[in-house]
């Protein structure tokens, strides 16, 4: 008899969650009442904010209670249905969480049409990720066209999208990411002018020769070495939309010395540099807009994405453990289930 599947959280990670803290059980398939359905989780979305949700920690987000299951985006389909407004066998947006099954009242469900796009991609270049690059990018960062636009985390599921709005709006587009291939896949597939290697030893000085008009816009994911070595490139008037700090999410206590803030708060005063930092909620009102353009730009070829997709719910706390190390390669998922809309 088939169980539902499901990790929860049983510990507060300090440092890098592993399974002492997430742990993998079963339960018995719950039964929709009036008014609920069931869904069976197909991906699963792998995020970096979830390291945050671990935390008790005061953040934008209640953070995911001991015991409760790990939060979490998700594609789904209805399997069972005593909802008017939804029908066995619906394909829908979610937010199931860690697991192979959940029920829902209906509230927050999106319905999906396999034929518009892969499934998949509604947790990706056509979801939450992309969503964060389009507004970041267009209402934070507002870029001109010929001003240079430095991207950190370039490769990722955010990143990807960022380097390739800012190239359709007439910048130059330097992208950062950590690994020699990560760099090639970002210059040769998604057409940015640069990348710069951030373990490179002389990575400083190659994002200097990159950036030979110094930055304009500087999307930051990542925080850091990178995040350093940008500060001395900032132009006047230069805008730092925050989206994320992946460098920092397992630190335990202060990074070493020596203290970069009076540096960066210096530049911040002479160069009237503005920092913002968002989540992709706050422009909610724009999810139309982005939905309407990134469909257009990813039907015509203008914007490329790239899935790493690990199998099995049983796999989802070491991949999770690799996002956080960057390992991935694109954008994160987990296919729960089969995907019944891929032959």
């Amino acid at each position: 008899m088939e169980q539902n599947q499901r990790i929860i959280l049983v510990e507060r990670p300090q440092g890098m969650p592993d399974e002492r803290h997430l742990k993998l059980e079963s339960a018995p398939i719950p039964t929709p009442g009036e008014g609920q359905v069931l869904l069976k989780t197909i991906y699963l979305s792998l995020d970096p904010y979830m390291r945050g949700r671990m935390s008790a920690a005061r953040s934008y987000a209640k953070p995911v209670e001991i015991g409760e299951v790990m939060e979490g985006g998700t594609v789904s389909q209805v399997v069972a249905s005593r909802h008017p407004d939804w029908k066995e066998g619906d394909i829908v947006l979610a937010r199931s969480g860690w697991q192979l099954y959940a029920l829902s009242d209906g509230e927050g469900l999106r319905r999906l049409d396999p034929d518009l796009a892969p499934i998949s991609t509604a947790l990706g270049v056509l979801g939450m990720p992309g969503f964060t690059a389009y507004v970041g990018l267009l209402e934070l960062g507002q870029p001109k066209e010929g001003e240079t636009v430095v991207v950190s985390a370039a490769s990722g599921a955010v990143g990807s999208v960022v380097g390739q709005i800012a190239k359709l709006k007439g910048c130059r587009v330097v992208g950062i990411a950590g690994a020699d291939d990560k760099c090639d896949y970002v210059v040769d597939e998604l057409g940015f002018d640069a990348a710069v290697n951030y373990r490179d030893e002389d990575f400083e000085s190659k994002l200097r020769a990159a950036c030979p008009d110094g930055i304009d816009i500087y999307f930051e994911n990542v925080g850091g070495k990178v995040l350093n070595a940008v500060i001395g490139l900032l132009n006047d008037f230069s805008r730092i939309p925050v989206c994320g700090l992946i460098a920092h999410y397992n630190d335990t206590a202060l990074p070493p010395g020596p203290d970069q803030l009076p540096r960066l708060m210096r530049a911040v005063l002479t160069h009237r540099v503005m920092i913002r930092g968002f989540i992709q909620f706050d422009f909610a009102p724009r999810f139309p807009d982005f939905l309407r353009d990134m469909g257009e730009w990813v039907r015509t070829g203008k914007v490329k994405y790239r899935e790493d997709i690990v199998e099995g719910l049983e796999n989802a706390v070491s991949a999770f453990q690799g996002l956080l190390t960057g390992r991935n390669r694109g954008k994160l998922l987990v296919r729960v289930s089969p995907d019944p809309t891929r032959s």
